[in-house]
C-alpha cells in the first residue's frame, strides 16, 4: 500500500469528519420550538429522496433480508438521531461531540460482551481511560438528562456499528442505509404525530443541510476506507473534535474549559494508541505490498 494512498484516504477521513461537523451544526441551529421527531421525520424522508437516484446499487430480489436486524438497526438509529438533536440543542458542539466519541469505547466492550471478542489490556485501558474521560468532561455534580441524551447518542452508534456484523454481507451501502431509513419512517411518523409540535418551515433548510453532509460523510468514509485497512487512518476520525471545538469557538462562542481539554484527551489519546499499536503490527507485511 503506497504512502499516497494511505495520505489521500485520511484527507478524505478529515474532509468527512468537517461534513459530519457541519451537519450538527444544522441541528444546532434548530429553532428551540422545532419537534424533535419532526426534524427526524424530514430528515429521514429527504435522506430517502437523496438516495432515490441511487436505488440501482439495490439488490430488489432481495430487499428485505436481514429484516429483523435491519429493522432493530433502524429504530435505534432513529432514536440515535432523536438523542442527537436534544444533546447538540442543549451542549456545547465540542463537549456533545467529545461525549459522542465514547460510541468507539462502547463498541469495544459491546464486542467482547455480545459477539465473544478478546479484550486486549491495552483495549481495556483505553476504554478505562476514555469513561474517566467522559466523567471529567460532564464532572458528576453537573450530569443530568442532557448529558445522558449525549451518552445515549454514542450508545445508539455503538450499537448499531456492532449489529452491521449481522447484516447480509451482500449488500451495498445503499441498500443498507435505504432499509435503516425506509423502516424507521412509519415509526418516526407516528411519533411526529404524538410530538404534535407545531409545523417549523424554515426546518426544512436544517433538515435538508443536515442529510446533505451526513451523506457526504458516509460517501467519505466508504471511499476512504474502501482504499485502505481501518487501522492505517482511523486516527483521521478524531480530527472531528478538532473541528468541533473550532467551529464551536469561531460560530457559536464556545471556548473549552480545562476539564474539556483534558477529558478529550483522556478518550482520544488511548483510541490513537491503540490504532497505532494495531498499525505497526502490520506494517512490516503492507511494506511488502506492491504500491
Amino acid at each position: 500500500m503506497s504512502g499516497r494512498t494511505v495520505n489521500s484516504a485520511m484527507l478524505l477521513l478529515v474532509i468527512g469528519n468537517a461534513m459530519a461537523l457541519i451537519s450538527d451544526v444544522f441541528i444546532k441551529l434548530l429553532s428551540g420550538e422545532t419537534g424533535v421527531f419532526q426534524f427526524v421525520f424530514v430528515r429521514s424522508l429527504l435522506t430517502l429522496l437523496l438516495l432515490a437516484p441511487f436505488l440501482g446499487f439495490v439488490n430488489r430480489r432481495r430487499l428485505f433480508e436481514g429484516l429483523r436486524i435491519h429493522a432493530l438497526r433502524a429504530h435505534i438509529h432513529m432514536a440515535g438521531i432523536a438523542f442527537m438533536v436534544v444533546a447538540l440543542g442543549a451542549m456545547p458542539l465540542a463537549t456533545a461531540n467529545a461525549i459522542f466519541y465514547a460510541a468507539p469505547l462502547l463498541i469495544v466492550v459491546l464486542s467482547v460482551t455480545f459477539m465473544g471478542e478478546r479484550l486486549s489490556w491495552q483495549s481495556a485501558l483505553a476504554v478505562a481511560s476514555g469513561f474517566i474521560g467522559i466523567l471529567v468532561i460532564l464532572r458528576p455534580t453537573e450530569i443530568g438528562w442532557v448529558s445522558l441524551t449525549a451518552l445515549a447518542t454514542a450508545l445508539a452508534l455503538a450499537i448499531n456499528a456492532v449489529l452491521v456484523r449481522k447484516l447480509p454481507r451482500n449488500q451495498s451501502m445503499v441498500h443498507k442505509l435505504v432499509l435503516t431509513y425506509l423502516l424507521s419512517l412509519p415509526a418516526a411518523a407516528l411519533l411526529m404525530w404524538l410530538e404534535a409540535a407545531p409545523w417549523q418551515p424554515g426546518m426544512l433548510v436544517n433538515a435538508f443541510g443536515s442529510t446533505v453532509f451526513i451523506l457526504g460523510y458516509n460517501v467519505t468514509v466508504l471511499l476512504a476506507y474502501h482504499q485502505v485497512d481501518a487501522n492505517q487512518v482511523t486516527s483521521a476520525e478524531y480530527t472531528g473534535l478538532i473541528w468541533a471545538v473550532l467551529i464551536g469557538w469561531w460560530w457559536f462562542k464556545e471556548v473549552p474549559d480545562v476539564y474539556f481539554v483534558a477529558g478529550s484527551l483522556l478518550i482520544v489519546v488511548p483510541l490513537l494508541l491503540v490504532g497505532l499499536r494495531h498499525w505497526l503490527r502490520r506494517r512490516p507485511h503492507t511494506l511488502k505490498e506492491p504500491a
